[in-house]
């Protein structure tokens, strides 16, 4: 029986020449450095007021009435810019599987060093945000989140159950990364809002800026986590088709 041989290159979108894996690499380069770069420069303007240790340079009112506010507010920024730039590298592709040790080191200090005390710092400041009681609220929710989808993570790994700690890792540092966002949330509804000052406000500029606050403490975490649940069932997706494909390729060889 003759055979016939198929010549044509594979149409797997890869140049000719060009190993899957480091075309793989480069598409994740185009946004793992981004995300490095913005996650140091935030660290970079957010920590240095706080290793002074000093509550006047604190960028947030300190009550006066709590003395432990800020020693939490400075434990919850000291762990929380570990975990931002820990989690980073942790749901890089590459870096996991070129590094498998160095992912496991720093997935520990993402979690021991990074989130775990700093979800704790924060669930004592949460509640006295100086913005009122929609960011309050908004704060505390993400600190349980945070700390509720890392420990899950964590104990998927703990179980070698690997896909599923991925998914909750995802999810986690989709929160850490809300802090970031928050402030880019928080320029944009002042900008909608600045225009009904006089209006909706009563000319209280104050009061704009609470509500203005409050928005962007919910919006930051929650449009990241629908964004990280997208991430996630867009991958489920792609996954089914190729099973799919394959099944139906082996069907056809029989």
């Amino acid at each position: 029986m003759p055979t016939t041989t198929n010549n044509s290159a594979p149409t797997t979108g890869v140049p000719p020449g060009l190993p899957a894996g480091r075309s793989r690499g480069r598409r994740q380069l185009r946004w793992a450095v981004p995300l490095l770069l913005a996650a140091v420069a935030f660290v970079g303007y957010a920590l240095p007021p706080y290793v002074t240790l000093d509550p006047s340079r604190s960028r947030l009112p300190v009550p006066q009435d709590y003395p432990q506010y800020y020693p939490l507010l400075v434990a919850h920024i000291l762990f929380g810019s570990v975990a931002l730039l820990a989690g980073c590298f942790q749901v890089w592709p590459w870096f996991r599987r070129r590094y498998p040790t160095a992912h496991r080191w720093i997935g520990r200090a993402y979690f021991f060093a990074g989130v775990f005390p700093a979800g704790i710092a924060v669930l004592g400041v949460a509640p006295l945000s100086s913005t009122g009681f929609v960011s309050q609220v908004g704060n505390t929710m993400l600190a349980v989140l945070w700390l509720a989808t890392s420990i899950a993570g964590y104990r998927m790994a703990r179980q070698r159950r690997f896909v599923e700690h991925r998914r909750w890792m995802i999810r986690s540092f989709a929160l850490t990364t809300s802090i970031v966002l928050n402030r880019a949330w928080l320029i944009l509804f002042v900008i909608l809002l600045l225009p009904h000052v006089d209006t909706t406000y009563g000319g209280d500029q104050d009061a704009m800026i609470r509500a203005a606050a409050g928005a962007s403490a919910w919006m930051s975490w929650v449009v990241n986590l629908l964004v990280a649940e997208w991430w996630l069932e867009r991958g489920d997706a792609r996954r089914r088709t190729h099973r799919t494909g394959q099944a139906a390729d082996r069907r056809d060889a029989a």
